[in-house]
């Protein structure tokens, strides 16, 4: 497994309200709505609408947004590479769960269907 250290302090401090206009670039340019971004982010984390908006406003740190986070019994079930490294081998729990973000997101921008990136059986 690659060593994810570097990048442990920096997602902690990170906002989520800095990297939330990437994904919506990332996947309107691939013609996925923000809606389904949302949809992708409720199913991860458990924030409505509302609670998004408002961890936007507040320029809630990524370590803040998930300890807020109710997250999805089958968050586990995400697997694969994102930027480099095996999401489920990424051993500091903030890191692996930005990473579970990130990765949700890129499978919405390469068009994959909405319930293989909900993990629905």
């Amino acid at each position: 497994m690659k060593d994810t250290s570097h990048h442990d302090e920096r997602f902690a401090t990170m906002t989520f309200a800095s990297v939330y206009p990437h994904y919506v670039t990332k996947i309107e340019r691939k013609g996925r709505t923000k809606k389904e971004l949302h949809q992708v982010i409720e199913w991860l984390t458990g924030f409505n609408e509302k609670e998004l908006q408002e961890l936007i406003t507040n320029q809630a740190t990524f370590d803040h947004f998930f300890q807020k986070a109710k997250l999805n019994p089958n968050a586990g079930k995400i697997k694969g590479v994102i930027c480099g490294y095996r999401v489920e081998e990424i051993t500091n729990p903030l890191t692996q769960q930005v990473r579970w973000l990130d990765k949700l997101v890129d499978e919405l921008a390469k068009g994959k269907k909405m319930e293989k990136i909900l993990r629905e059986s």
